[in-house]
């Protein structure tokens, strides 16, 4: 699993399977308005979009330090 963030639009991309192939993603679902998830042809999870991360996820893991799984 893969984090990565945006701090200027305030966007994370949290990768369950890294790296992602290019078109691999076959269908993404809004959630809602802050959350977007990523299916591959299998139907299986590759990655999750969260916009307004800060409000979301943790300050330490949006800085990057490890937190235990």
């Amino acid at each position: 699993m893969k984090l990565e963030y945006d701090k200027e639009v305030d966007a994370a991309y949290i990768y369950i399977k890294y790296p992602i192939k290019e078109r691999e993603a076959e269908k993404t679902i809004e959630l809602n308005e802050d959350l977007i998830v990523d299916f591959d042809k299998n139907g299986k999870l590759i990655g999750i979009e969260v916009l307004n991360a800060s409000k979301v996820i943790g300050k330490e893991v949006l800085k990057g330090e490890k937190i235990a799984a």
